[in-house]
Formats: structure tokens, sequence, C-alpha cells
């Protein structure tokens, strides 16, 4: 008979185990010596601990699920419960019940975190809602359109919530980009509209200008394409493929009249020589006015200029495009100033510009605190992934910083 503390063989062979319950049968040895028995089953004993060791490591340092855990607890609950070992089973017992509470406690901080994620992903989505139902009506079509197809990129890295609520957001979101498309098209088609009747309008100018072009009724003809111009001018533009051809055919008519008189009025062209020697003089006084450093002021200049240059009269056709190109760059000069003084002071461009970049600020300082939190939990995976998010929000904070400069703000 052989033995040790936590079991024995008798003389028949059988081996026992010592429990809190009192001796258990662990089996029967007759290959060997006892000795060899209770340490071949001391070495079950051994392989337990070892696979209870695994099993808590694993439950510790991996996303090992619950259930898995369960089961993996409960099929040694049941090699111990078959007491085919010999050492503290007991101890084993109390491993594994410790380790069932382990267990549970991360199940409900997954499932705590799960719901904190679902939270925020709620959160995120309704802040994606409300501010895709605020460019729904949002007249800036670019912009707001490259920002709506920004939100969906931001949508779909988020995670679903539960289909009832999801499917909820969802329409809301969808609907107000539909009802934004709807505006747009609107809009454009409007637009279109109004060009088709614009080159419908010049059509029949530029049909009226052709029929005036062989006329020899100088006078009338002359103040009638003065009235031509400026209904053309009230017409507004027509489509970008059609303007420069009607306007082509238009200042060909009056070019063709205009030629015939001269070449009646031959007499007059020393006072056209003057005349353009006069408009060259304007002209450099005009470019004078370049850089433009002060609008108002050179606005107003060019204003008298101009009006001198209107009283002066025809300038010998040759020349004409490049010294009436000298002016139309000055005036083109100044309309871009202008144009750059109403960005610059426009008051809801500004407040759009200001709003846009406080809430990639604010996304921004979110998904910073969102990522610190991760790292600080050891999750490096979603670390990682709110980072590159914030990279991207980043980037257009960054961008909606520098237009924002550009309003002096």
């Amino acid at each position: 008979m052989s033995s040790d503390p936590w079991g024995r063989v008798d003389e028949t062979g059988t081996v026992y185990v010592r429990t809190a319950d009192g001796e258990q049968v662990v089996g029967s040895w007759q290959a060997g010596s006892p000795k060899e028995a209770l340490a071949y089953f001391e070495r079950k004993y051994e392989g337990l601990v070892v696979e209870i060791g695994l099993l808590e490591k694993r439950v510790k340092t991996t996303d090992l699920s619950s259930k898995d855990a369960q089961t993996a607890i409960g099929h040694l609950r049941e090699q111990i419960d078959a007491h085919h070992a010999v050492g503290d089973l007991d101890a084993l017992r109390a491993r594994l019940d410790k380790l069932v509470e382990l267990v549970e406690a991360r199940r409900e901080e997954r499932k705590a975190q799960r719901a904190k994620q679902s939270d925020e992903a709620r959160h995120a989505k309704e802040a994606l809602v409300v501010e895709a139902e605020e460019l729904a009506q949002s007249d800036q079509w670019r912009v707001a359109g490259e920002r709506l197809r920004s939100l969906v990129d931001t949508w779909k890295g988020l995670p679903r919530l539960d289909r009832k609520s999801d499917d909820e957001l969802w329409h809301r979101f969808s609907h107000a980009r539909s009802a934004f498309s709807k505006r747009r098209k609107q809009h454009f088609a409007q637009l279109d509209a109004q060009r088709e009747e614009a080159r419908k309008a010049k059509e029949r100018l530029v049909a009226e200008a052709e029929s005036l072009s062989g006329s020899t009724d100088w006078g009338p003809t002359a103040a009638r394409y003065r009235d031509l111009m400026t209904e053309w001018k009230a017409a507004g533009r027509a489509q970008r493929e059609h303007e420069e051809d009607l306007w082509n055919r238009f200042r060909g008519a009056q070019d063709v009249f205009f030629a015939a008189r001269s070449s009646v009025f031959a007499e007059r062209d020393a006072e056209q020589a003057e005349n353009l020697k006069l408009k060259e003089e304007l002209a450099g006084e005009a470019e004078k006015l370049l850089p433009v450093t002060d609008l108002k002021a050179s606005r107003a200049a060019f204003r008298a200029l101009n009006e001198r240059w209107e009283a002066i009269g025809h300038v010998p056709r040759d020349a004409r495009p490049k010294v009436e190109g000298r002016m139309h760059t000055v005036e083109r000069a100044l309309q871009e100033a202008e144009e750059t003084e109403w960005r610059r002071t426009n008051p809801e461009a500004r407040a759009r510009a200001a709003g846009l970049t406080g809430q990639l600020q604010a996304a921004v300082d979110k998904l910073k605190g969102q990522a610190e939190q991760a790292r600080a939990q050891g999750n490096t995976a979603k670390a990682e992934k709110l980072e590159r998010e914030l990279e991207g929000r980043q980037a257009l904070l960054d961008q909606a910083l520098k237009g924002l400069q550009e309003f002096g703000g």
C-alpha cells in the first residue's frame, strides 16, 4: 500500500483521492508499483492545474467570449468531478468558482461597454441627422453637397444601433439628403429655364442686329444698335455653349454696320484717330489704378474715366480690341477686388465658416478624448480607428480654419 497527502493505493491496486467529502475512487492500477500509480494520477492533476491556469490567463488577457469561457469551465469541472486525478481537487473547484465570477464580471463590463458605445453611436448619429437636416435648407449647393457626402462616410463608420432606432435615424438622414437634392435640382432647373429664355431673347436681338447691319440710315440705326445693346445686357446670360456664339454674331452685325458707316464717312478717320489717342491716354490713367489698394476710390476714379471714355466716341476698328482690352483688364481687376471684398465682409458666409469650424473643433476634441480613453483602457484597435478618424477631422478643421482666416476671423 502507498499514499501521499492527497491520495493512496490499497493492496488491491485501487487508487483513491482525498476530498472534503471523503475519499473518492480515482481508478485501478495493475501495471506497476503503487508509487507509479500515484505519480501517474498526480500528473493528471498537474495537467488540470495547467489547463485552469491557461484558461484564467485567456479570460484575463484576451477577448474570449463569456459563452466559450463557461463551456471551458464546465469541461474542466466535469474532469475534476470525475475524480480521475490525485491532488487538491477542492482547490481546483475553488479556482473554477472564482473564474466563473471573473467571467461574469467581464461579461457585465463588456455589456456596459457595448451600452456605452451604443449610446455614443446614437448621439453621433443624432448629431449627423441634425446637421443633415440643417444642410437640407442650404443654398450653398456645392459646399452643402460635399458636406452631406462627408456625413454619409461618417455615418458608415459608426456602429449600428438597434434596428428600430437605426432605421428611424437613417430615414431622417436620408430624407434630409433627398430634400436637399430635390431643392438643388429645382434650382438648377429654374436656372436652366432662365438661361433658355435669355438665349431666345438674344436670338431675337441677334436676328434684328443682323437685319440692320446693311442699313445706310446711319443715325437711327446706330441709335437702335445702342438700344439693342441695352436689351442684350438686360436679357441675362444664356447657356455657356451659346453665349459666346450669340455675342460674336451680335457684335459682328454691329461691326459690319459701323465699318460700312466708317467707310462712307472717311473724313471721320482723323477724328477716330484722335479718339484712339484720347482713349489710350485714358487706358493709361486707368492702368495706374492697379494694383487696387483703395477699392472705393479706385472704383470712383474708374467710373469717371469710363464716362469720359464713353463720351469720346469710336476709334479705328483694328485698334479697338487692344485699347478696349486694356480698359477691360482694369475693369476685371476692380470686379475681382469687389468680389474679394464682398466675400470677406459677407456676414452669412462668415457665420457659416465660423459655425463649421466650431462643429469640426468639437468633433476633433471629442475624438481625441475617445482615443485617449480607448488607449487608457488598453483597447488599441479602437484607439487606432478613432485616431484615423481624428486625422480626417483634423484635416477638415485645418481647411475650415484657413477659410475662416480669409474673412479676417
